[in-house]
């Protein structure tokens, strides 16, 4: 398949600006139309579900935005299969518009106050498509990048595309910012959050633009050419010679390593800091922004370095770095962010004893006297410890408190708040110094930067994995499940747990989980040494040198 796979020419530098710039743009677009509902989470669980317990309702917004990553795999067959039948430019075109589309729609539903549960199931509806459009935008994006690039220089083109899925992050904190510096609060919370959804109209627009001046793919043209296309890529994705291997190292040794961490330092990031560590809102998303934009860079570093030392030794050095790291990095912002809470926890720590003590943080009012005290406690996002005894006590530091902690959720919330603020636990919003911001925001970089050392060379890597003629479903089926699944229901899992917890680091043990796991499949799985092209020798990964 050498005439098929080989680049014909070198493109020009006009060519090349133009397909990453392209490419590029419509990432950050598509990206942001998906990551705006998790930034805007906080609101929309009042909106769009009619719950008084508010760890039930940040639950389901979590349980909603998840449902949009379990549709990724389907997007990845359907627009996969299209993407190696009819070429890379028009599938990604048809992703981008479906995905602008459905983020539009979230900014005219009615709120769950005006047209009940049908506001719920119209988000999910809306959250699905856009989850089958995301799909195919990321192996789309990625290989039409990576088969213009000369083999030498994949790495670093394809990290534009990388370094654009953060992009998306920015550009919804920019956007929502600049909505809440020109809208009042009071507006913003009532009717401004529809704007950032509007807005996606917009970028609609200039992505379709932008793209339709983009011509097909030469690796595709070049198949095409010369009857090479697959007849069915998703069969023969598990069909082709050492496929299925190929498959389990990128699923969970490329993405479900990539995945996890990306969403631990954004998404888990931006809800420890304004949740439990009770940051100030506005000041958690300029913070989110900084260090997002400082990142970005990272990504770009890493997929250049990628091209000298290959794809394999970052990804696992960051798996390794995330491993003995994590944990230190959140206990450095939580000492930063509110330093005060860790304090009191240690010198007053809080113990719930009595009968049934179980909490089930998706039941809006728990069943038991003792449920509905951690669930007061849950809420405040305090970390407690249970014992089982007859009687159901609450003692603090040791000293046992009396009061009313087993009624409605927001009036347990508010009696134990009163006794532990006595006790001296502190409640109010935090705003800190300027020393103490940058500090946040370097350890935030950290993260960046193990997020960028497992993804930022990903695009060339999975593109040389598969051969291209079914290169578009092979690499987007396990990239969106691993992405979906493992990485996509991480801010639903990890919220989980901390609410049964109370402890806010708690949460982080998933992403640790999956990263282990995955490091000992990649170890394993992927080559060692410098980039190499895709090879029919059926084996996995590939071992061919490289197209000069």
């Amino acid at each position: 398949m050498a005439g098929a796979t080989a680049l014909q020419r070198e493109p020009t530098d006009k060519e090349i600006k133009l397909v990453i710039g392209a490419s590029s743009a419509g990432t950050i677009f598509e990206w942001y139309d998906f990551f705006i509902y998790g930034t805007l989470a906080y609101i929309l669980k009042d909106a769009f579900y009619d719950v008084d317990n508010e760890v039930l309702g940040l639950l389901l917004v979590w349980s909603t935005f998840a449902i949009g990553f379990a549709f990724r795999p389907i997007g990845a067959i359907l627009f996969g299969f299209l993407g190696d039948r009819l070429g890379r430019k028009y599938t990604f075109l048809v992703t981008v518009t479906l995905m602008g589309i459905a983020t539009a729609g979230v900014g005219f539903i009615p709120t769950v106050a005006t047209i009940g549960i049908a506001a719920p199931i119209i988000v999910i509806l809306l959250r699905i498509i856009q989850g089958l459009a995301l799909g195919g935008e990321y192996g789309g994006a990625a290989i039409y990048v990576a088969e213009h690039a000369p083999p030498e220089k994949r790495g670093f083109y394809t990290s534009f595309i990388q370094a654009s899925v953060v992009g998306g992050f920015v550009l919804s904190i920019i956007v929502v910012i600049a909505c809440r510096l020109l809208i009042p609060e009071d507006d913003f919370i009532a009717w401004g959050w529809r704007i950032p959804f509007l807005l996606s109209i917009l970028l609609l627009v200039i992505s379709l633009w932008m793209r339709l001046k983009l011509s097909e793919s030469p690796v595709f043209k070049a198949m095409k050419e010369a009857g090479e296309t697959a007849g069915n890529p998703f069969i023969e994705s598990f069909t082709y010679p050492g496929n299925k291997r190929r498959i389990f190292v990128a699923l969970f040794g490329v993405a479900g390593v990539l995945t996890v961490i990306w969403y631990t330092a954004f998404f888990y990031g931006l809800s420890f800091l304004r949740g439990p560590m009770r940051l100030d809102t506005q000041l958690t998303e300029w913070i989110m922004l900084i260090a997002g934009l400082i990142s970005m860079s990272f990504y770009i570093f890493v997929g250049k370095w990628s091209d000298r030392v290959g794809r394999k030794k970052p990804l696992v050095i960051g798996a390794l770095a995330t491993l003995f790291f994590l944990f230190p990095i959140f206990w450095g912002l939580g000492a930063l962010a509110n330093p005060g809470l860790s304090e009191s926890a240690r010198a007053a720590p809080v113990v719930v004893s009595g009968p049934e003590c179980e909490y089930d943080p998706f039941a809006d009012v728990q069943a038991t006297e003792c449920g509905r005290t951690l669930s007061g406690l849950s809420a405040l996002g305090i970390e407690y410890t249970v014992e089982e005894s007859n009687a159901l006590a609450v003692t603090v530091g040791g000293e046992p408190v009396t009061g009313d902690f087993s009624g409605e959720p927001a009036a347990s919330k508010a009696a134990l708040q009163g006794v532990l603020e006595e006790r001296g636990y502190n409640f109010e919003t935090q705003n800190p110094g300027l020393g103490t911001i940058v500090g946040i925001i370097a350890l935030l970089c950290c993260l960046g930067m193990l997020s960028a050392l497992t993804y930022g060379s990903v695009a060339a890597l999975l593109t040389e994995m598969f051969p291209a003629k079914i290169r578009y479903s092979s690499m987007s089926i396990p990239y969106h499940i691993g992405a979906g699944y493992l990485g996509g229901f991480l801010p639903l899992i990890a919220g989980y747990i901390v609410a049964v917890t109370g402890n806010p680091y708690s949460g982080l043990w998933y992403c640790w989980a999956v990263m282990a796991f995955g490091l000992v499949v990649a170890w394993w799985g992927l080559p060692d040494g410098p980039p190499r092209d895709f090879e029919d020798s059926g084996h996995a990964p590939p071992v061919s040198p490289a197209i000069p």
